[in-house]
């Protein structure tokens, strides 16, 4: 058995990292649900940009330019019709198991995440575009996004919440999510609105790779992961989350993001192997998805008591890594990096769409 089919099997989604017009088209991404136990994907901004860039949508784009949509509405335009064929395919997975997996997930404008307002009306319009019931709005958990994520949970938009990188954001994330059910509750309304909670690895290995001893390299998100593994838990088991399961409601899933590896020196499937746990997933990019369905091996899963967390980020500490100060830098830069991409994507649209014109 593969290794992909038997973390399937004790409990963890696998997601694919990636979505492009060409995946669907040649059948990839229904191989990897036929083959490689995949349930789900997400995307991003610099997925699309390369996707665009490659000329691919030239076509499309050529079909649409003469509409007056501007770049940013043209990407939507684009991106919509990519997810909702994605989401159908996934939508047998997501029936099966009630809406728990089978998801896909289109991000709000990056531009948007320090604007609260304006980030509930771009979710909101999103959905009901798109207009697919397994389909999560990505709103990343920035101090302004939280209320956003909040209001969105309450008026019934499934939130896939990115850009966490610690305990203490995933734990923010879990109770804006939480007020937004426990305001649907007061109302009287079905509370049972999906959310996941996206957690960022191997940008904290990055990120100190060149500051701290070489014992250390390659192991602070796993520590980290096992940090807020150990927070889910706890959630999970609080009176407050079991009072609104009483209700109807569901837990938010914890995912992994962000866990190709990026060392040329680690494992390729460090950070598969290495975050192994039930009713959580991970989403990985096509080449560590293939790198794990061909020599992968699935281990022990994560200790629900957080295991060695505490010591190993003691030593991290040590070393002169302040995490708290870390995380929020590394959820800065992440918002900055995709407006980057976002800009970037829009740049590359209307250059496409002023060339095919």
């Amino acid at each position: 058995m593969r290794a992909t089919e038997v973390l399937h099997e004790r409990g963890q989604s696998l997601w694919l990292d990636n979505i492009t017009r060409g995946l669907l088209d040649d059948g990839t991404i229904q191989r990897y649900i036929d083959d490689y136990s995949v349930t789900g994907l997400t995307s991003n901004p610099s997925i699309f940009d390369k996707a665009i860039a490659s000329g691919y949508y030239d076509d499309a784009i050529r079909d649409k330019a003469s509409s007056g949509l501007s770049a940013e509405e043209l990407f939507f335009e684009l991106a919509t019709e990519d997810l909702r064929r994605a989401a159908d395919l996934f939508l047998p997975i997501h029936e099966r198991t009630a809406g728990v997996d089978g998801w896909v997930s289109l991000e709000v404008s990056p531009l948007l995440a320090y604007d609260t307002a304006k980030t509930v009306s771009a979710a909101s319009s999103l959905s009901q575009r798109a207009g697919r019931p397994n389909l999560f709005i990505k709103i990343p958990g920035t101090p302004q996004g939280l209320p956003a994520i909040t209001q969105s949970i309450a008026a019934g938009v499934p939130v896939n919440v990115t850009l966490l990188f610690s305990a203490d954001q995933y734990l923010a994330a879990a109770d804006a999510y939480l007020q937004g059910i426990e305001r649907r509750v007061a109302l009287g309304l079905d509370p049972a609105v999906a959310s996941v909670g996206s957690v960022f690895m191997s940008r904290w290995d990055v990120a100190v790779a060149s500051t701290v001893p070489d014992d250390l390299v390659d192991k602070l998100a796993l520590a980290v992961g096992l940090d807020v593994y150990r927070a889910y838990r706890q959630l999970m088991e609080s009176e407050r989350v079991q009072s609104l399961e009483n209700d109807g409601a569901r837990m938010q899933r914890l995912l992994w993001a962000s866990t190709g590896t990026k060392d040329p020196k680690a494992s390729d499937t460090l950070y598969v192997q290495g975050l192994a746990a039930p009713f959580t997933i991970n989403t990985m990019p096509d080449a560590t998805l293939k790198a794990f369905f061909e020599h992968g091996e699935v281990g022990d899963p994560l200790p629900a008591d957080g295991g060695d967390a505490d010591e190993m980020l003691a030593r991290f500490a040590k070393a002169g890594v302040d995490t708290k100060e870390l995380a929020a830098k590394l959820q800065h830069d992440g918002a900055g990096a995709f407006v980057d991409a976002w800009k970037e994507l829009v740049a590359h649209i209307e250059a496409q769409a002023a060339a095919v014109s």
